[in-house]
C-alpha cells in the first residue's frame, strides 16, 4: 500500500476509518477491503493495470531468462490482478495465489493467460514439490501467519527449485501488513533452501526503489522502511 505512505489524506483515513470500521468487520474484511481498494484505484490511474514490467523482475534481475521457465510450474503467492505471469508464455502452468483472487477475475483476471487460484500463503492448495519455482513480489509481509506460509514455501517448491523474494523490510505491523520482519527474514529459509544471491536497498516503493539502486545503508540507524531481494534454492536430499 505505498500510496498510503506519501498521501496525507489517505493515512488520515485509513487510520481513522480503521477505529470506525474494524470493531465492525474485523480486521481480515478490513485489510481485504482496504486491498482491494488500493487496486480499484490503480485501475482508475491506469485504465488497464500493466504487467509489463514483470518479465524483468522474474528473469534479468535475478539472472534467469525466459528459457528457464519453459515448461515449468510457477506460483505467484500474492500475485495481484495485474497478471504477472502472463509473460511466461512457455510454462506448463502458471499459478497466481491471492485471497482475492475472485475479484481480481472479475477487475481484468480472466482476460490474462493465466490461472488464478483463491488461497492464502498459509494454505497453499497444491501438493508436496509441485512448482519448480515460486515467487513472492510485494506480498510476505501481508500474509496473516509467516510461519505458517514460510513452511508452505518451502513445501511446494521442488528440490532444485527457486524461490524469488523481492519484500518491503519494517518493524512495525499494519493492517494490510500484517507481518512485520528485517533483513534476517532470509535465515528463516534455511537450511532447507540455500540463498544464491541478496541484496539490500534504500526506499519504499519497492520496483522503483531497485531501479535505483541505492544501497541501503545499515550504518543509518533511522528506522524506515528498505527494500530486501533474494533468490533462494532448494537443497535436494
Amino acid at each position: 500500500m505505498k500510496d498510503l505512505r506519501n498521501n496525507g489524506f489517505l493515512q488520515w483515513y485509513y487510520r481513522n476509518a480503521t477505529k470506525v470500521f474494524q470493531p465492525i468487520f474485523g480486521v481480515k474484511k478490513q485489510k481485504e477491503f482496504y486491498e482491494w481498494l488500493f487496486w480499484q484505484i490503480q485501475k482508475l490511474k491506469e485504465g488497464k493495470l500493466k504487467n509489463s514490467h514483470y518479465e524483468y523482475f522474474f528473469t534479468t534481475y535475478f539472472g534467469l531468462n525466459q528459457t528457464d521457465y519453459l515448461g515449468k510450474n510457477i506460483l505467484d503467492i500474492g500475485c495481484g490482478p495485474r497478471g504477472s505471469l502472463e509473460w511466461a508464455s512457455g510454462a506448463n502452468k502458471r499459478v497466481g495465489l491471492d485471497t482475492l483472487a475472485k475479484q481480481y477475475i472479475k477487475m481484468e483476471g480472466k482476460k490474462h493467460l493465466m490461472e488464478y487460484v483463491e488461497a492464502g500463503a498459509e494454505n497453499i492448495p497444491f501438493e508436496d514439490d509441485f512448482f519448480d519455482f515460486v515467487s513472492s513480489f510485494n506480498s510476505l509481509d501481508h500474509v496473516d501467519d509467516l510461519q505458517k506460509s514460510i513452511a508452505e514455501i518451502k513445501r511446494v517448491l521442488k528440490p532444485g527449485g527457486k524461490f524469488l523474494l523481492i519484500a518491503d523490510t519494517h518493524l512495525h505491523k499494519t493492517i494490510c501488513e500484517p507481518s512485520s520482519f528485517s533483513w534476517d527474514i532470509v535465515e528463516q529459509f534455511l537450511p532447507e533452501f540455500s540463498l544464491v544471491k541478496e541484496n539490500h536497498y534504500e526506499g519504499n516503493l519497492l520496483y522503483k526503489s531497485i531501479r535505483a539502486a541505492v544501497p541501503y545503508n545499515h550504518q543509518n540507524p533511522q528506522e524506515r522502511y528498505g527494500v530486501l531481494t533474494a533468490l533462494f534454492v532448494k537443497n535436494t536430499l
